[in-house]
């Protein structure tokens, strides 16, 4: 129903950044919740960061205040700006949306890798 599908990643040096972009097609319900989750090779998956239709946020305590998470509405984009990225940052990242219908959806994910 909700298609999505991120780009953006790529190679990054220690202490850079990079922005990734997770573009939104299809029926968006006016109240959503957009997540950015990741994972690394022989990791659980990790919640990195929250957005909701009413603009609130939320952060896992280990990217605290490095990313940021926002959104542009007009071009139903999703944004997680990342910066002094480290190399335990290093993972595949997806973007996740979920709705008040009760409907959900998953992008196929972009990969990061911090080099040091």
């Amino acid at each position: 129903q909700v298609q999505l599908v991120e780009s953006g990643g790529g190679l990054a040096q220690a202490g850079g950044s990079l922005r990734l972009s997770c573009a939104a097609s299809g029926r968006i319900d006016r109240d959503y919740t957009m997540t950015w989750y990741r994972q690394a090779p022989g990791k659980q998956r990790e919640l990195v960061a929250i957005i909701t239709s009413t603009g609130s946020t939320s952060y896992a305590g280990g990217v605290k205040g490095r990313f940021t998470i926002s959104r542009d509405n007009a071009k139903n984009t999703l944004y997680l700006q990342m910066n002094s990225l480290q190399p335990d940052d290093t993972a595949a990242y997806l973007c996740h949306y979920a709705d008040a219908r009760g409907l959900s959806s998953w992008g196929q994910g972009t990969q990061v890798t911090v080099s040091s």
